[in-house]
């Protein structure tokens, strides 16, 4: 999708070009700036539809007129703002998300985006662009014909006030590279797991650094590197798969030589049966998503590689199948992790912990600063967040802050979750170090709990992901969650530490 950013138009700019939709903001009852001009040429059209309460009164409200032909466009899309001033970060979000949504079933193929010059913020350019995208967004490349009432959207072009052009144009590069990131997430979520393999996942990290080869690596450690290693709980749950694993390791090195990075680790279990300890038939097919925590490192990896973050940030991806065979894993094995911490298995279909535990150690390496580990780790977490926040777990009151703040800058929200020390009871074992689950109470705590266990050397958090990953239902699909909260995380951190 083009962008571009307009900060003064003429009448006769309205008046020939070709635009299907021009999408200005009324506060209230009165039409300013764009709004303003539209009516004027359209012969009122817009302050007849405000006298007729066509527009609701709720900031947000959008109502959807024909031009006819007065204007170049062929539509035009009024926005409800209400009071500006009393327009926060939350409300700003709310009317542009909800002026998106509105624009789905248009039919527009060129949008001029009016709303960013009455807000007048470089956060509305960012979240229009955030918005416009995710309702642009489509997968249907394994269709055999496209769907005949969807048109893609290839251009938005945004207003701006004069004076906002060059604050503007920098929010609005982030802007694209972010949502290039979250739909490159979004994608991988969504393919099917006989396409989305380990291997698919190596492929995509090395494309992405081959561009940028000066400043990003990659390297795939393939089944015998990682077996040398001393993975052993990750390789446990690869070896009921025919699917050869893959240890993902991407290194950015974009900051001063003597910065500690900071390191991302992502869950890529690309498809989850339970294993020996089966799921349940119904929506199986969803655990293709099982994988949407690498999706999201590989999809920040894209956003800063885009950007040309000046940073050092190290993406770690274990990927794997968790299947049945006559190999696989069984309840009641004893495994021994790469940090030589025994785990007696109680159910193969808590999978996720052991392959990021042998990850988790393997991040000692680079010397971190700060570790971040992204999973859809959890039912449980399903059931304590719902599909609005996911779910935060960290020690350090430091590192829990700043992924609170990017998490409320970005609008993809987290909740703050229990990690007390008591929690690790349940997870004790007759016969090894550690149990792989507790009981029924707190799982998505005491999961937690265990990958802890594995995180002593270094400041580190925890997302559980998987509420939030995906949708269910008529709207299924990856959601490109939390790729917005890590790469906001890391830009922060870049300001920040520079």
């Amino acid at each position: 999708m083009k962008t571009s950013l307009l900060d003064n138009i003429s009448d006769e700019f309205l008046r020939t070009t070709q635009f299907d939709c021009i999408v200005v903001g009324v506060e209230g009852s009165t039409l300013n700036g764009v709004a303003n001009q539209v009516n004027n040429l359209c012969s009122g059209l817009l302050q007849d539809v405000l006298e007729s309460k066509d527009l609701g009164d709720k900031a947000g409200d959008t109502v959807l007129l024909r031009t006819g032909k007065t204007l170049g466009s062929r539509q035009i899309m009024l926005v409800q703002l209400g009071v500006l001033e009393e327009i926060d970060a939350a409300r700003q979000l709310k009317i542009i998300g909800a002026a998106a949504k509105a624009l789905k079933p248009t039919r527009c193929g060129r949008v001029l985006w009016g709303l960013t010059q009455p807000l007048g913020r470089e956060s509305a350019i960012s979240q229009s662009i955030h918005a416009v995208t995710e309702a642009a967004y489509r997968f249907d490349s394994f269709k055999s014909e496209p769907n005949p009432a969807f048109v893609a959207l290839d251009e938005v072009a945004l207003l701006v006030a004069p004076a906002q052009v060059v604050p503007c144009a920098r929010a609005l590069r982030q802007a694209d590279a972010l949502s290039q990131g979250v739909s490159l997430c979004r994608d991988l979520g969504n393919l099917p797991p006989n396409r989305c393999t380990p291997t698919y996942l190596a492929e995509v990290a090395e494309q992405l650094a081959q561009p940028v080869a000066a400043k990003t690596s990659v390297e795939v450690l393939e089944r015998e590197d990682i077996q040398a290693l001393g993975m052993n709980s990750f390789l446990s749950v690869a070896r009921g798969s025919v699917q050869p694993p893959k240890l993902i390791v991407l290194q950015r090195k974009a900051g001063p030589q003597d910065q500690a990075p900071l390191v991302l680790v992502g869950k890529g279990i690309t498809f989850d049966s339970g294993g020996i300890s089966i799921k349940p038939g119904q929506a199986m097919d969803e655990m293709k998503y099982d994988m949407c925590g690498a999706a999201s490192v590989l999809g920040t990896f894209k956003a800063i590689i885009e950007m040309d973050l000046p940073l050092n940030v190290v993406g770690i991806i274990p990927a794997c199948e968790n299947m049945p065979s006559g190999e696989a894993l069984k309840p009641g094995d004893i495994i021994t992790s790469m940090a030589g911490k025994s785990i007696e298995v109680l159910n193969t279909d808590a999978e996720g912990r052991l392959i990021l535990c042998d990850a988790l150690t393997y991040a000692e390496r680079f010397e971190p600063a700060a570790v971040v580990d992204i999973a859809t780790l959890t039912g449980a977490c399903v059931i304590a967040l719902g599909n609005v926040h996911s779910g935060l777990f960290v020690r350090e009151d430091a590192l829990a802050a700043e992924l609170i703040a990017a998490a409320q800058a970005s609008g993809d929200t987290v909740w703050r979750m229990p990690l007390d020390s008591a929690y690790n009871d349940s997870l004790k074992s007759n016969f090894a170090d550690l149990a792989n689950i507790g009981g029924r109470e707190g799982g998505s705590i005491t999961a937690a709990c265990f990958l802890e266990n594995f995180t002593r050397k270094y400041p580190w958090a925890h997302l559980d992901i998987a509420g939030t990953a995906w949708k269910s239902g008529a709207e299924k699909g990856a959601t490109g969650r939390p790729v917005k909260l890590l790469t906001e995380y890391l830009v922060a951190r870049c300001t920040t530490t520079l």
